[in-house]
């Protein structure tokens, strides 16, 4: 009996090493990165079927398990997808920030440009094309409707759209100005008198002229308005009176007498005079309706014969 109550006492102390054994693997197995005792060698038998008796370790206290690091295929496939999820991810969120920044980049630049637009209103052109031309036919209009003394360089600036300092760049003052309007029309009738057929036919188109550019025929014979050693003038002015000159010239001495000088001053007189008077409207009545240019060849032919 004694013998058989060591045995019985002999297993059942064993039993419960074996239990307490059991139980110090488990509590081992439950703390955060110890593997399972079921992952620990392939191919072995379950703990929980290795004693009869024993509780399973699946119904006892939930074990945490540490996954190992994936091998092989499997582990690259894996990367792959981790990686492309997260480039992806950084993709996007990188263009988004793009967005942003160029959003407030724009925004800015727009703000930047709008105060420096209100602080700098925008100025105009210089000029627009020719300028020097602009300049001359609006003054040539001014004086054709009110005179030379009418003419300022700010109005002339105002009337071609520029700013008031413009004008002084091609003509520097009023005087430059009036100048170059001088020196033109005296290229302008050298032209004209020099495609006469005969004197009386430069008398008309001296006539002709003043009609067609009555500015430009206020300011050429008006010496105080002048810049009087201009190069461009005097050199325009000379060419105008070679032109009649040659125009007297070409009558023969007999019929227009021997001083040819003085024949040409007498021609001048006659066509300048009769211009002035028209313009004047000094001769409304007795030209009344009358062709000017007829009238005149008329009146040369009494005074001239010589210019038949």
């Amino acid at each position: 009996m004694s013998s058989a109550r060591t045995t019985e006492n002999g297993t059942i102390e064993n039993a419960s090493a074996r239990n307490a054994q059991a139980e110090s693997a488990m509590a081992a197995n439950a703390e955060p990165g110890n593997a399972t005792t079921d992952d620990a060698k392939p191919g072995s038998a379950p703990t929980d079927d290795a004693k009869p008796g024993s509780a399973p370790t699946d119904d006892a206290t939930p074990r945490k398990t540490k996954a190992g690091p994936a091998t092989g295929e499997g582990a690259r496939t894996e990367g792959a997808r981790t990686g492309g999820a997260g480039a992806g991810s950084a993709a996007a969120t990188s263009a988004e920030n793009a967005e942003v920044r160029e959003a407030d980049s724009t925004g800015t630049k727009g703000a930047a440009r709008a105060g420096s637009s209100a602080a700098h209103p925008r100025r105009r052109p210089y000029h627009h094309g020719d300028l020097r031309r602009a300049i001359l036919a609006a003054a040539l209009d001014v004086i054709a409707a009110d005179g030379p003394s009418a003419l300022s360089l700010r109005d002339l600036a105002r009337r071609a759209g520029v700013s008031h300092a413009a004008p002084a760049h091609h003509f520097k003052d009023r005087t430059g100005l009036l100048t170059a309007i001088a020196a033109e029309g005296f290229g302008l009738l050298a032209e004209a008198i020099g495609q006469a057929a005969d004197l009386k036919d430069a008398g008309v188109r001296y006539v002709r002229f003043a009609r067609e550019h009555p500015a430009h025929f206020q300011v050429m014979f008006a010496p105080g308005l002048l810049r009087a050693g201009d190069l461009e003038l005097t050199t325009a002015r000379a060419l105008a009176g070679s032109a009649l000159r040659e125009a007297v010239t070409a009558v023969p001495p007999e019929n227009r007498g021997a001083d040819a000088r003085l024949a040409g001053v007498a021609a001048w007189s006659l066509a300048h005079g009769f211009a002035t008077l028209l313009l004047g409207h000094n001769l409304d009545g007795p030209v009344g309706d009358q062709d000017p240019e007829e009238v005149f060849r008329t009146l040369a032919s009494m005074l001239f014969r010589s210019a038949e």
